[in-house]
């Protein structure tokens, strides 16, 4: 059995797949992101979710309010303080999400072949003949024939909370729909998607906006998941928001993909976000079934060679109610580690699910068994052709660090970077090994007052595939004499050899930069 993409023993031996893996400190290389709410709020769950493996925390603003989402915030910062693991908070906007406003949040039940309503007028009851809705321009953007999707898991995964609607008529602002499946519509929030069709609403809504403004600032939000994002213009309008409030300037803009809209401006917004989130509960509607892995693939490759993380989301939706995946979506975890996806992302899993902790653990395992055969070797291969000659100065040094951990088998790669830029760099060429971000504050000052830099740039690191931060003492800086570089090279190696990561004759590649030059250095430890 020849692969070309795994690394496997050849032929692999069987029995070896029933040995239990070895546990180590970290849990996988691949990220995993989760959305906190109902289900994961608590202090108690909070940390046992970082305990578990999760490095960000995603707050879902399409329900609950500013007060509920600080409260949850600030049960983070009390796990983050007695597990001591670094996690980072991720704001998700709304944007033209078009939803279902059911305020008895009481379950509603459609028959196939009836007939069913949907209103902009807000005021009505919701029930089986009628749904009003948020948006009042729907009857100007659709037309006889036109799918609608509506509820929790639109259409993918679990058919019976979900509801397939093609419209009949239109009746002024209202629109005529006939039910095509039975359906139980429960719970406070049923989005509605329509296919391929352009919702002429903007990417960042006002009410967007406000909660950045309040919630984000605040918080200092370390990324923002830009729903819908559909054309590059709507990351520069973010981007241009976003720097005129203080320290969001440094805030990380990751598009989220979510329709044939965004597919199709895909490079273009590539090039102007700092990642990529695909979205592919939506895009699954939009797209038909079989295209969806071809999107997938050719998304993560793209982001892969530009250096940007990757993030997928709708990976095990059975985990909200049960205790293990199927195994499809156990095989589709690894198989998106194997593309060489950054980080996945958990929704309802960790936000209603019943088994928030147990989903992160297991999502963490089956990317570390990935990770034991991806072919880091072919992949190296395909990243340098793809960035060509001559090469980048930082680009360069970074390969060469990469090739260099390789083959001395180094049990760890050191990175000493004040923006975190050299270390992402190492990160996307995939080393075997992590890569120990050691994050040098930098002084800064506004006229009024001194403040260090680097928090930021040490939990933006937390979303990217085998980056792993801390943050350096800022009495010591990266690029001064070597006397102090030895101190700080010091702190990283205690730190690698007390979470497990270093044992004595190992050897580990460090990279640096001494005076204007950047070096690459393997050091052999002793006992």
């Amino acid at each position: 059995m020849h692969s070309t993409h795994l690394l496997l023993e050849e032929p692999i031996r069987m029995a070896s797949i029933l040995e239990p893996s070895k546990p180590s400190f970290f849990p996988a290389m691949t990220k995993i992101v989760g959305t906190l709410g109902p289900k994961s709020r608590s202090v108690e769950v909070i940390s046992s979710c970082l305990k578990a493996g999760m490095s960000v925390a995603r707050f879902d603003f399409s329900w609950g309010n500013i007060d509920y989402h600080q409260e949850t915030l600030e049960n983070l910062k009390l796990a983050i303080k007695t597990t001591k693991k670094l996690c980072a908070v991720m704001l998700d906007t709304v944007g033209p999400e078009l939803q279902v406003v059911n305020k008895s949040e009481s379950a509603i039940s459609l028959e196939a072949d009836a007939f069913v309503v949907l209103t902009p007028d807000q005021g009505q009851e919701a029930s089986s003949k009628l749904l009003p809705i948020n948006f009042s321009g729907l009857s100007k953007a659709v037309k006889p024939g036109d799918t609608i999707f509506m509820g929790q898991y639109l259409f993918t995964g679990c058919e019976t909370t979900s509801v397939w609607l093609e419209v009949a008529e239109l009746k002024e602002d209202d629109v005529v729909c006939i039910i095509k499946n039975f359906a139980t519509l429960a719970g406070s929030l049923f989005t509605l998607h329509i296919s391929q069709i352009h919702i002429n609403l903007p990417t960042l809504s006002d009410s967007d906006k406000d909660v950045i403004s309040k919630w984000g600032v605040r918080n200092k939000i370390d990324f923002l998941s830009l729903s819908y994002t559909r054309h590059a213009e709507d990351v520069r309008h973010a981007r241009e928001f976003l720097s005129k409030l203080g320290d969001l300037q440094q805030t990380q803009i990751f598009a989220k993909i979510e329709n044939v809209e965004g597919l199709t401006h895909f490079d273009e917004i590539l090039q102007e976000a700092d990642g990529i989130i695909l979205s592919r509960g939506n895009l699954g509607i939009d797209l038909p079934p079989e295209k969806v892995f071809l999107f997938q693939k050719a998304a993560v490759y793209k982001c892969n060679m530009a250096g940007k993380p990757a993030v997928i989301t709708r990976v095990v939706d059975s985990m909200t109610d049960n205790l293990r995946p199927t195994r499809a979506e156990a095989t589709d975890v690894a198989n998106a580690v194997l593309d060489g996806t950054d980080a996945i992302l958990l929704g309802a899993e960790t936000l209603r699910g019943l088994y928030p902790v147990e989903t992160i653990s297991t999502v963490g395992k089956i990317c570390a068994e990935a990770e034991k055969v991806f072919n880091q070797d072919l992949y190296f291969k395909k990243t340098v052709k793809y960035v060509g000659e001559p090469m980048s100065h930082l680009e360069s040094i970074a390969s060469s660090a990469v090739r260099a951990a390789i083959k001395v088998k180094a049990s760890v790669i050191i990175c000493f970077t004040s923006s975190g830029r050299a270390a992402r760099l190492i990160a996307k060429y995939r080393p075997t090994m992590p890569v120990l971000s050691v994050v040098i504050p930098r002084l800064k000052t506004n006229q009024l007052r001194w403040s260090f830099t680097g928090a930021f740039e040490a939990r933006q690191s937390l979303i990217v595939r085998g980056l792993f931060p801390m943050l350096a003492d800022p009495r010591h800086p990266a690029e001064a004499t070597s006397a102090t570089n030895e101190s700080v090279l010091k702190v990283a190696l205690d730190h690698g050899k007390s979470s497990g990561v270093i044992k004595s004759h190992d050897r580990v590649v460090v990279c640096q930069k001494v005076g204007d030059a950047s070096v690459v250095k393997i050091i052999e430890l002793e006992d």
